[in-house]
């Protein structure tokens, strides 16, 4: 395999040094103009710290927000996933009124701003639809053993309710984006693939299991990887139905110590480092695709 050498031109220098200078003043402006005094040293322990009364290092603020932003993002992927692989067949079915629903789903939802969503399905589903399934009843299991299992995989027992409405209103939103993926993976198969398997007797099930989704999964992967980050990044916004995220711990924090550049630079730096682990961790599954594709 011929690797290509990476030549530096002076364009990217210059883009480079065009980059360095809005930094520099960037930070002028943030330190002198504004005659702003910063005190990063008190940012650490909002990060961990040390109990008073068992005398472990525990999760500060910041650390405590990072936790539920991830288990908010991965419920809302799986939740997301599941709608999404629903939804995309409908919308590659053969019957017409599943398309009717799959593309009904998909023009609601993707034309609908995230925010709006978020209230909307706050305050007049979520609130109707939790209570009538028993979601409130986490609330009683506080002191149980059963606390320390919803504690662990979703949040504490009294914002169980809360937790499973941002998540469910994320994945409905997520879902719409998932769904044109999947039909769009789908139907990037050629037809000839259809036909030939049909020809064999395979059965429309067998054809989505052992020849079209195998061969489309490859090129789904980049655009669901995009996806998963984009809902980590989104998550940020069931902050206003106060959810104890990232965003919503920072907020709090904020107003609290007044370290304004700190706390949001120090958040920022978190948001990077949490989509470059997963952009890392995709880009290294699709090298193991390739040569698992790759005929030996």
């Amino acid at each position: 395999m011929i690797q290509k050498k990476i030549r530096i031109t002076t364009t990217d220098l210059l883009l480079l040094a065009g980059i360095g200078a809005v930094i520099v003043w960037l930070l002028y402006q943030a330190t002198l103009q504004t005659e702003y005094k910063w005190n990063w040293p008190a940012i650490p322990q909002y990060l961990l710290r040390v109990d008073e009364q068992s005398g472990r290092w525990v999760p500060g603020l910041i650390l405590q927000g990072v936790l539920v932003t991830l288990r908010l993002s991965l419920w809302a992927t799986v939740l997301a996933l599941v709608i999404g692989t629903v939804m995309g067949l409908f919308r590659t079915g053969c019957s017409r009124y599943r398309r009717m629903i799959g593309s009904g789903y998909v023009a609601l939802i993707r034309n609908i701003p995230v925010l709006v969503w978020i209230f909307i399905f706050y305050y007049f589903i979520g609130d109707r639809l939790l209570p009538a399934i028993g979601i409130n009843r986490a609330m009683l299991m506080d002191g149980t053993p059963l606390s320390g299992i919803l504690s662990l995989l979703m949040a504490e027992p009294s914002r169980v309710p809360i937790f499973i409405s941002g998540a469910i209103a994320l994945a409905v939103y997520e879902g719409a984006y998932i769904t044109e993926i999947i039909r769009a993976g789908i139907q990037s198969i050629d037809k000839g693939q259809w036909e030939a398997s049909s020809g064999l007797g395979f059965t429309r099930a067998q054809q989505l299991r052992h020849i079209i989704f195998p061969q489309a999964l490859r090129r789904m992967m980049p655009p669901l990887a995009g996806q998963f980050i984009s809902t980590i990044k989104d998550s940020a916004i069931v902050s206003v139905i106060s959810i104890q995220e990232l965003t919503f711990q920072g907020m709090e924090l904020m107003a609290a110590t007044f370290l304004t550049f700190e706390v949001w630079i120090t958040i920022l730096g978190i948001y990077f480092v949490l989509c470059l682990i997963c952009s890392l961790l995709v880009e290294r599954f699709e090298r193991h695709l390739k040569k698992e594709a790759r005929p030996a």
